[in-house]
């Protein structure tokens, strides 16, 4: 059966200490820099698209942390960036979950709230389309 370091090391059995494919490309000056581009411009790709998706419904936010995650891999101030967002989002969870229900349904509605006001400017300044006119509408 392959393991995750049959692949790492080609498939050889019983050789610990040969260098899996991304020594092999970081043993080069050539093979480095280039390593470096290509994951900077994934990581950076995830990042960028990430943030774009944030302020609609998904998972936008999961899109930046994953891009951090692939930045973190070749550059140390990423992984410092990753550790220091993962941190605050567990002090904010963890703060919400000591919280009472009602601030719990509060920050909920404020959430939805601000999701649903920037989902309507974006409709309305991209496609000129007033929603809340829209559901009148229907509902007239």
């Amino acid at each position: 059966m392959a393991t995750a370091e049959d692949s790492r090391t080609g498939g050889q059995e019983g050789t610990d200490d040969s260098p899996g494919w991304l020594d092999r490309v970081r043993a080069t000056p050539a093979g480095r820099l280039t390593l470096r581009i290509v994951i900077g411009v994934i990581g950076t790709a995830l990042v960028v698209t990430g943030l774009i998706m944030v302020p609609f419904p998904g998972p936008g936010w999961l899109v930046v942390f994953a891009g951090l995650a692939v930045l973190a891999t070749e550059f140390p101030w990423a992984s410092r960036l990753l550790e220091f967002a993962k941190d605050r989002v567990r002090a904010a969870t963890d703060w919400l979950k000591r919280q009472n229900w009602f601030v719990r349904i509060v920050a909920s509605a404020l959430t939805l709230l601000c999701a649903a006001a920037i989902v309507w400017v974006s409709v309305r300044l991209t496609l000129g389309v007033d929603l809340v006119q829209k559901a009148r509408e229907l509902l007239s």
